[in-house]
């Protein structure tokens, strides 16, 4: 281990801004490495893996992930305080891998596939303070280095070592409250605070807006509690985590010497050939160069939206909307990296395969907010998704899934970033309406199915009838036996059997919208909900009401929703939740419940990839009796049926490799 220089206080903000910057970066650079492993890891049987090892290797995967999800968390604590003290989080990094004394703590960073060397780099980096755990080979430094210089403070910013990680943050600590002592707590964190992030934009514990020492310190003691450096290690920190698979890489070895958990993707890949080529692999195999230009592409987009919602104030749509299309990214380039590893680099390094490089634009730094660059924003995501196009015709699954998910964002981004001029309201009243359907009655009532949605006519109304969303609460069948006619071959929806008023009643009363209808005798239609609400059922699914936008496309006025992660209808509900004991509290305990300005208006229900409920807009949650559980404007909601925290996310579905498109 380096001999260890003692670090000058970081008494001035510029010098804190400075650490920070490099805590970034680490946290930034952390990410990127367990993502590159992960992607190296094999699928299954299917690619040469015994039962139990492709089990192991799933389980592996699914704990990197977390980690790497667990490290942009811890990225965005540091962010928030960045921004927290008046400066603009640093959003680049140096390209792979860095050269000695970039980062603190003797941290080696390079990309380098899953392998026992690698793994024990892994647990070298988050090793709790006092441990004598070695790095893995081939992860040394290239030249001996020790970072530092003459004792004392500095105007100028200038980078020191630190023995672990975790005595890096407790000097940051130590530099928050000297900043707080000398210009105090109100000077000192007097940055704007709708520029950081918040649960309003994101689903990451460290998202968390900082403002005062109290929530900078506790930032610091989650990163390193959680992950790397901790003065003790804890029951599921990032260090148990990896010795947890150490110890199963070691037994499958021993029980089968052959075992390769992993395809030997390249170290340090780049996609042309650089003036310094030791250390890295240069790509030539044209799949594997489009593959890994467009990840690229992608990852570059990616950090050029998180700088830019960090200039947007919030809560806003504009800088939801920033977040949301670079987590879209994100799991585009998943499968692209993947894809990656399992391609031949080429010629010239015949002895591995390729990988996504990661690689830094020159500046990721905001682009100035406003329509420019929401210009460029569309402009960009665009090109990607027609770039993914000749890469899926290829068929391969992975990229077919990128290729899918790309131009799902550029549909997104030229919604959300409106950049045509509305059509002007009195050519919109001009425009001919359609005759409606005459008023005649049938002897037996006309029906037609389009969509999924069977449409049926009467004298007075028209009822819809939507299977796939049809839970079987069976209010239809109990309510209005002669209109719901069950278990009959042939037409079985008579809507002129009742009084429309009463039928109307009954329709309102289907909890899964599978029922709607559309009035043809010029009285008013179903109402608005005055409030939206969703209520929680036990052991069962959410019950949403209000005026309903779920993926983009508007769904009436109700829905039944899985939370169970078992239906095979996501995101609605089937049943499933019955079938497989599925076990959740109707009565979770209330937490927030301030009354909300607004109750009403469009809520937005967004189904994460693998991931929870994105759910935007006034909402109120109910539990099963009624009580009111929390009100809130943007809230993610558990569907892998795992949150510890239910109703709410708290990251399961990574931990358990929840799928869902």
């Amino acid at each position: 281990m380096n001999d260890v220089t003692p670090a000058p206080a970081l008494t001035q903000r510029e010098v804190l801004l400075h650490a920070l910057y490099e805590a970034s970066e680490l946290e930034h650079n952390l990410m990127c490495t367990y993502l590159y492993a992960a992607a190296s890891l094999k699928d299954g049987e299917r690619e040469g893996l015994r039962a139990e090892e492709a089990a192991a290797v799933r389980r592996w995967r699914q704990v990197l992930m977390g980690v790497a999800i667990e490290e942009m968390g811890h990225l965005a604590a540091v962010w928030n305080i960045t921004s927290a003290l008046g400066g603009a989080p640093r959003i680049g990094r140096s390209n792979f891998p860095l050269d000695p004394g970039l980062l603190p703590a003797s941290v080696v960073v390079k990309l380098a596939p899953f392998n026992a060397d690698t793994l024990q780099h892994f647990v070298f980096l988050e090793r709790p303070r006092g441990s004598t755990e070695q790095d893995g080979a081939g992860f040394a430094y290239e030249r001996n280095y020790v970072r530092g210089g003459t004792g004392g403070a500095r105007l100028t910013p200038m980078g020191v070592n630190y023995d672990t990680v975790g005595d890096f943050y407790e000097a940051l600590g130590e530099g928050l409250r000297a900043l707080v002592a000398h210009c105090g707590e109100a000077n000192a964190f007097d940055g704007d605070r709708a520029l950081q992030l918040s649960p309003e934009e994101v689903n990451l514990p460290g998202a968390r807006q900082v403002v005062c020492l109290k929530t900078a310190l506790a930032a610091f003691a989650a990163i390193v509690e959680q992950g790397e450096g901790a003065p003790r290690d804890s029951i599921g920190s990032h260090y148990q985590k990896f010795l947890g698979i150490r110890a199963e890489l070691q037994a499958l070895t021993e029980r089968n010497p052959a075992f390769a958990p992993a395809f030997p993707a390249a170290t340090n890949p780049v996609l042309r050939r650089p003036p310094r080529p030791e250390g890295r692999v240069w790509l030539e195999n044209p799949d594997a160069v489009a593959t890994v230009d467009l990840a690229n592409a992608c990852y570059g987009l990616m950090l050029r939206l998180l700088a830019y919602a960090y200039a947007v104030r919030g809560p806003s749509a504009e800088k939801s909307l920033a977040v949301d299309l670079a987590i879209g990214l994100m799991q585009a380039v998943m499968p692209l990296a993947e894809r990656a590893a399992r391609l031949p680099a080429g010629p010239s390094n015949p002895q591995c395969n390729a990988g996504v490089s990661f690689i830094t634009l020159r500046d990721s730094a905001a682009l100035p907010p406003g329509p420019a660059a929401r210009r460029v924003f569309v402009e960009r995501i665009k090109q990607l998704a027609e770039g993914a196009a000749p890469l899926a015709a290829g068929g391969d699954a992975r990229t077919v899934a990128a290729a899918r998910q790309l131009t799902s964002l550029a549909a997104s981004a030229g919604k959300g970033f409106d950049l045509t001029p509305a059509a002007p309201a009195a050519a919109a009243a001009a425009a001919p309406q359609p005759a409606a359907a005459p008023a005649t009655p049938a002897a037996a009532p006309a029906s037609t199915v389009s969509g999924g949605v069977e449409t049926v006519q009467g004298e007075w109304l028209e009822l819809q009838f939507e299977a796939r969303r049809c839970i079987h609460s069976r209010f239809c069948v109990t309510g209005a036996p002669q209109v719901f006619l069950a278990n009959v071959k042939g037409p079985w929806i008579h809507p002129d059997a009742m009084p429309v008023e009463r039928l109307v009643e009954v329709a309102h009363a289907c909890p899964s919208g599978a029922i709607r209808y559309r009035r043809k005798d010029g009285a008013p239609e179903e109402p608005v909900p005055p409030v939206n609400l969703a209520g929680v059922r036990e052991a069962g699914p959410y019950a949403f009401r209000g005026q309903l936008e779920i993926d983009g496309a508007p769904a009436g006025f109700r829905a039944t929703l899985c939370r169970c992660g078992a239906s095979a209808n996501k995101p609605f509900c089937d049943g499933t939740h019955s079938k497989i004991g599925f076990s959740a509290t109707g009565e979770p305990p209330s937490g927030k419940t301030d009354m909300l300005p607004t109750r009403d208006g469009v809520l937005a229900i967004d189904p994460q990839p693998n991931g929870p409920l994105r759910v935007r807009g006034n909402l109120e949650i109910m539990s099963g009796t009624g009580r009111v559980v929390a009100r809130v404007t943007s809230a993610y909601l558990c569907r892998c049926g795992g949150s510890a925290n239910k109703p709410f996310c708290d990251g399961t579905h990574s931990k358990i490799g929840f799928k869902s498109d």
